[in-house]
């Protein structure tokens, strides 16, 4: 019997544990609880050598390197990419041996770095939080949207980089953003519902080393074990985008063909990508969504710190299952008052950084 379409979503959403990825010195768990049957919460633990055939990668990348120096033989098919860009720089007046074999070095360097970079997946994890707007099955089907593509653009950035890009993310922005073109032969007008989520993807290296991009997602909480609070993050180096869709570049080909709420000044770099560092054995780093907190509201800041203080020293399921337990408590007055429509999906991702 096949799965109702919420059931479905639901399965394929949800990451199973011996998807957790194994860095030394880190412990990490994750878990979601939707406001009904289905969500628009996601998170994903992105497990580099489970996912990937590193190995392959690397010998496939090894290899165009040299096939990309070797000229191709005469009446011979093209190889490659670069093999066909060769033909086409034949065919111009301008076309000297010297180009072709300035090229050929040039992309056979470029398989070089890729390998290299391939070697820094077997020694990181990914961590994806993507939080819809509202709840339900939209907000699934909206969270399944920015799953997918993310997934489809990984392979694409493996592939040509090695490694993810800021360029990746601004694909999956403009993917979630409102064409016009579309909006305006469907009929409908700029008030219409557009898909929005926020998007939190980061990069954990052993020993608690996190370097991550947000777009329009609630900022990470570390704790510290040393101090017994919340860490002071220094807000100027927490780059943090609208969410997904909202905002497009200025200088992007494509702007006119999409609604934007204001254009961004530049395209995305690597200077927008925020680091944090747990520094000693014990600390905690906290990624959540909305419905577990807003990032804002001081007292709840308090509250979720006295939670933390009390099981810090547990597993980070453990911790995980705590903060959840409490966030789900908190909504018990909207279900005795029948308000169920003000409670939201739920997200808890912890990182611990062990001996």
């Amino acid at each position: 019997m096949y799965p109702t379409i919420d059931e479905y979503l639901r399965k394929r959403l949800m990451p199973v544990e011996g998807v957790i990825p194994r860095l030394p010195g880190i412990e990490m768990y994750g878990n979601s609880i939707p406001a009904g049957t289905v969500g628009g919460d996601l998170f994903e633990y992105i497990n580099f050598q489970q996912r990937y055939d590193i190995d392959a990668r690397i010998e496939r990348a090894q290899k165009l390197a040299k096939e990309f120096l070797e000229p191709l033989p005469p009446g011979t098919a093209p190889r490659n990419s670069v093999d066909d860009h060769v033909e086409w720089l034949k065919s111009r007046p301008d076309f000297t041996p010297v180009l072709e074999s300035d090229y050929r070095w040039a992309r056979s360097s470029e398989q070089v770095r890729v390998a290299e970079d391939l070697h820094e997946l077997y020694n990181m994890a990914g961590v994806l939080l993507v939080d819809a707007q509202g709840h339900g099955i939209i907000s699934a089907k909206i969270a399944s949207t920015v799953h997918d593509t993310f997934h489809a653009f990984m392979l694409s950035e493996l592939d040509r980089r090695g490694k993810t890009t800021m360029d990746m993310f601004e694909k999956i922005n403009l993917r979630l953003a409102q064409s016009v073109t579309a909006r305006n032969a469907l009929g409908r007008g700029e008030d219409d519902t557009r898909e929005i989520a926020t998007m939190l993807y980061g990069e954990l290296h052993p020993y608690g080393y996190f370097r991550f991009v947000n777009f329009g997602h609630p900022p990470p909480l570390v704790y510290s074990k040393e101090f017994g609070k919340f860490a002071q993050i220094e807000s100027s180096g927490m780059v943090q985008f609208l969410p997904l869709g909202l905002q497009i570049p200025e200088d992007h080909p494509d702007r006119k063909r999409y609604q934007s709420m204001q254009f961004r000044k530049r395209r995305a770099n690597l200077s927008d990508v925020a680091e944090i560092t747990l520094m000693s054995p014990g600390d905690i780093l906290f990624l959540y969504t909305d419905g577990v907190y807003d990032g804002l509201d001081k007292e709840e800041r308090a509250r979720l710190e006295e939670i933390m203080r009390d099981c810090h020293w547990k597993s980070a399921r453990e911790i995980c299952q705590a903060l959840l337990d409490y966030a789900v408590n908190r909504d018990e007055p909207w279900r005795k008052t029948e308000n169920e429509d003000l409670i939201d999906d739920k997200t808890v991702f912890i990182i611990k950084r062990n001996p």
